[in-house]
């Protein structure tokens, strides 16, 4: 074997070796996310998908008051899989979009330096490479999360859901039922997310003259929290159009024939401000949801480098 052959194989095993530790810490990341966000998840779907509630803090009351405490946590079980699997893949994929820039920035301008529309696609493309997995998990979540209480529920967990989801209406049009907006949602969302915590980040260290691994976990998590703020407040009507199409009845029953057909059904009959109704618990909830998500992301990975 040839020394540039050998330096090949080498390269070859460093970058398997920076895309699971990329997916691991995503995936400790996407459990913390769920743990500390689902109680404000559950009162943001409500909201979004109905008309009982006055605001955030009437839901959370009444939510508490007519299901328990548990409630809080409906449908957790899905998420907690599957969004430990989303994070992985988002910064996965993140990360690689990334090192190909940098090496494509390498080859043409001698400078690995992202820009940040660079960032921004970086992210969009994780955001779709997300998007298979999380369309049907946030699906089966939702449906979970909005079934009626008691003996009168619909579906005893996320496998009897998909069963009958499917049975009802197949793959595509029932498990996979609102993906079309979800993909507009999950680019946007995460474009959004990952170029602002970059550019706090990479600010941070120009601004104090140091490394990034040299930032403070507090700002991590500071920064971390405000890239959440920016990710919904950036995709959140996209996020409601999906709520109600994945709420939607199936077969005869569909309310909503397509996206489109949902954005004007929402506009018609409740203007501008139905298209953020539910926005007030999602940014309270982004806010330490994200946060944690960065900082237990960052650590991990300065852990196992």
């Amino acid at each position: 074997m040839t020394a540039a052959e050998e330096l090949e194989m080498r390269d070859d095993a460093q970058g398997v070796q920076r895309a699971l530790k990329d997916l691991f810490a995503g995936a400790v990341g996407g459990v913390a996310q769920v743990l500390i966000g689902q109680p404000f998840d559950i009162v943001k779907v409500r909201l979004q998908t109905t008309q009982q509630y006055a605001n955030a803090l009437d839901a959370a009351t009444k939510i508490y008051k007519n299901e328990g405490a548990s409630a809080f946590y409906k449908g957790t079980l899905t998420p907690l899989i599957g969004i430990g699997a989303c994070v992985s893949v988002q910064f996965g994929a993140f990360h690689y979009a990334r090192r190909a820039f940098e090496a494509r920035n390498t080859a043409d301008h001698n400078s690995p330096n992202l820009s940040y529309p660079q960032y921004y696609l970086a992210g969009a493309f994780a955001g779709l490479a997300n998007t298979f997995l999380s369309s049907p998990i946030e699906h089966i979540r939702i449906r979970l999360q909005t079934q009626p209480h008691g003996p009168s529920r619909l579906y005893d967990g996320p496998i009897d859901c998909m069963r009958k989801l499917s049975a009802r209406s197949g793959i595509l049009n029932g498990i996979y039922r609102g993906t079309s907006v979800t993909i507009l949602r999950e680019a946007q969302a995460y474009g959004a997310w990952f170029t602002t915590f970059e550019y706090l980040m990479n600010a941070d260290a120009k601004r104090n003259g140091i490394k990034r691994e040299e930032i403070s976990t507090l700002k991590i998590a500071w920064y971390g929290g405000l890239a959440g703020e920016m990710l919904w407040l950036s995709s959140y009507p996209f996020d409601v159009i999906k709520s109600k199409m994945q709420t939607d009845g199936l077969g005869s029953e569909r309310r909503y024939r397509s996206m489109r057909d949902c954005f004007g059904q929402t506009y018609r009959a409740e203007g501008f401000r139905g298209f953020w109704k539910g926005v007030a618990p999602t940014l309270l909830r982004a806010m330490p949801v994200s946060a944690g998500t960065f900082a237990v992301v960052e650590l991990t990975m300065r852990l196992i480098s």
